[in-house]
């Protein structure tokens, strides 16, 4: 049987997952080549899986295929990191509203244990699993909001941030700042909209003042090497 089968391949949406993960974890910079077979073997998949993972998370916009070169994580340009920022500024703030006027206690339970895990992450200097999970605090916030459309394109626009991250982030110390997290919880826990709304704006508009949008982040050397973790 052909090792690309589904019958002895793991499915494409594992090594899919996987390889975000990798991306967003930033242990994948911007600009790393996805070659087919280093990550065939590290997966112990056929390369058929791992093109139509590939394919799919360029529809993500996390990877980018290029014709007679091959595949690349995605690396934004400043004018496109500006752009995302801006386009978040205009979706979040109003889902932050929304979410603090639905919010249940399950709802806040549920962000709070989502900061705590950044935080737990930056003390380990783990930063890339911290700007994983500050992506899923504000995804969170947007489905909790209840407007599936708005919440489709915040989880687009945060994995995008964190590529935006990974080249251009100049505080190093830090990945969202905590007390704007810490702030945003406690609008949403007691149900002030126009607080989290007003928040939401200004922790934006402080992400976009953390960028230096210069280009200094280099590729990886050995994709098996930055799989492994």
């Amino acid at each position: 049987m052909a090792r690309d089968s589904l019958e002895t391949s793991p499915p494409v949406e594992t090594v899919k997952r996987e390889l975000r993960r990798a991306i967003l974890d930033h242990r994948l910079p911007p600009g790393t080549r996805l070659t087919e077979e280093a990550a065939a073997g590290h997966y112990g998949v056929g390369r058929t899986v791992v093109r139509t993972a590939l394919l799919s998370l360029s529809h993500d916009g996390l990877v980018t295929l290029e014709r007679n070169r091959g595949a690349f994580v995605a690396r934004p340009d400043p004018r496109e990191a500006r752009e995302v920022f801006e386009a978040r500024s205009l979706l979040e703030p109003r889902a932050a509203r929304l979410a603090a006027q639905r919010a249940v206690p399950a709802d806040v339970e549920d962000l709070r244990r989502h900061v705590a895990e950044e935080h737990a992450a930056l003390a380990q200097g783990d930063t890339g699993s911290a700007v994983h999970l500050s992506g899923l605090f504000h995804t969170r916030i947007a489905e909790i909001a209840a407007q599936e459309t708005i919440a489709s394109f915040v989880r687009a626009l945060v994995s995008r941030s964190s590529l935006v991250i990974a080249l251009y982030w100049r505080r190093h110390d830090t990945v969202c700042e905590s007390h704007a997290h810490h702030e945003l919880l406690a609008a949403i826990g007691r149900g002030d909209g126009a607080a989290a709304e007003e928040l939401m704006q200004s922790h934006l508009v402080d992400l976009l003042s953390g960028l230096d949008l210069s280009d200094r982040v280099k590729p990886v050397s050995s994709l098996a090497k930055a799989l492994q973790g």
